[in-house]
């Protein structure tokens, strides 16, 4: 006679909710002069430990292009203006909803040479609600970012 086998009881490893949020911040490059470049990082968790990806990277002529619309979603993250300077070692912590637009707008814009257009789009992204900007960032950055990116572009410069 054979013993009845005894279930085995398998630990499991209990889910627990992470107190985290998304975030973005914006990292200041230094160049030459008193010009500087931009990254853009999207980050998850507390900031102590917050993991981080670049999601855009400008040089500092496609920076002096966004420059008003820098200087706006800094401000309405909370920050003051003087805070984006090309000494400034520290990242500057962006707003999700700030970082969404601000990053969708430096996303559009970057291949663009043509100030005229330059402002058209950050005027257009600028009129988006924020909804909108949240599912255009989705697209931008996903799968298809580059069709994605050139749709957002026609749309909002005519081309």
């Amino acid at each position: 006679m054979t013993m009845p086998q005894r279930a085995m009881a398998v630990p499991s490893r209990r889910l627990a909710a992470v107190v985290g949020v998304r975030g973005f911040r914006l990292i200041v490059k230094p160049s030459r002069g008193e010009t500087y470049g931009l990254t853009i990082e999207e980050t998850f968790g507390e900031v102590a430990s917050a993991l981080a990806t670049a999601v855009v990277t400008l040089t500092p002529q496609q920076t002096g292009r966004v420059v008003d619309a820098l200087f706006a979603g800094v401000k309405r993250s909370g920050h003051q203006p003087s805070v984006l300077n090309f000494t400034r070692k520290a990242p500057i912590r962006l707003t999700e909803p700030e970082g969404v637009r601000l990053t969708l707008i430096l996303l559009a814009t970057q291949p663009i040479a043509k100030h005229d257009r330059v402002r058209a789009l950050v005027a257009g992204i600028n009129a988006m609600s924020t909804e909108e900007t949240y599912y255009w960032y989705s697209k931008c950055i996903g799968v298809d970012a580059s069709r994605a990116r050139k749709a957002l572009r026609t749309l909002l410069a005519d081309s």
